[in-house]
């Protein structure tokens, strides 16, 4: 297990940092990812941890969270700046990010599964806990609430017509 955690602990941390955009939640996370993975090999004598195995470990671990935030909802952190982006793909993502931290945790989850982590439908509705149709259900919701809360940008300087239909 020592040999894999050094191999996968940027890859794991990596991967939930990304989706939560709180170091302090994917600092949380990756050790409960770390915490599971050890009691499974505890457990089961023959499993053997690899990095794709413990990044599912970590999917599930963020739906469980996702899942506490829409009990009890906490504030997000503003996203942090990333000075090798493009000025223009950069601000779009820090938009995006502003807009996915306005909607409900559930919103969220099954946004960022689908279309950050580009699940099928199927996948989102088994991480969610959810059936297919409740999972596509609540994915049109979503995207409702998204396009609702994303800002009219054709003031933008630079940007030529609105990108109200162009996301999610």
């Amino acid at each position: 297990m020592l040999a894999v955690y050094d191999d996968a602990l940027p890859a794991v941390y990596g991967y939930l940092l990304r989706r939560c955009s709180d170091r302090r939640v994917a600092e949380d996370l990756t050790s409960e990812t770390f915490l599971a993975a050890m009691d499974t090999v505890r457990r089961d004598g023959g499993a053997r941890p690899t990095t794709p195995w413990l990044i599912g470990v970590a999917r599930h671990k963020l739906a469980d969270h996702w899942r506490t935030m829409q009990r009890t909802p906490e504030p997000v952190e503003d996203v942090p700046e990333s000075a090798d982006d493009d000025w223009d793909v950069h601000l779009d993502r820090m938009v995006a990010h502003h807009t996915l931290a306005q909607l409900s945790p559930t919103h969220r989850a099954v946004l960022t599964l689908r279309y950050v982590d580009d699940l099928p439908v199927g996948q989102c509705a088994a991480v969610l806990d959810r059936t297919v149709g409740a999972t596509e259900a609540l994915l049109t919701r979503a995207k409702r609430s998204f396009r609702a809360a994303y800002p009219d940008t054709d003031t933008r300087p630079g940007h030529s017509g609105s990108r109200r239909g162009g996301h999610a």
